[in-house]
């Protein structure tokens, strides 16, 4: 759970930057959170938390 939040937020901040920055326009920002939010609810959604953790877990065990 803390996991998804902290990548919601981090994706949440650099959305906002590029949107800021003249990099992403405000129409396809919008698509690409719609199109979020429903792959979310469809089947892919319990594969796609399997991957984003075992990242996560990856990315934790790398020491610098």
């Amino acid at each position: 759970m803390a996991i998804s939040v902290s990548v919601v937020l981090m994706l949440a901040i650099i959305v906002v930057v590029l949107i800021r920055g003249g990099s992403l326009k405000t129409g396809p920002a919008i698509v690409a959170a719609l199109f979020g939010f429903f792959l979310a609810s469809t089947g892919m959604a319990p594969s796609i938390n399997r991957f984003m953790d075992s990242l996560a877990q990856t990315i934790n065990q790398i020491n610098f």
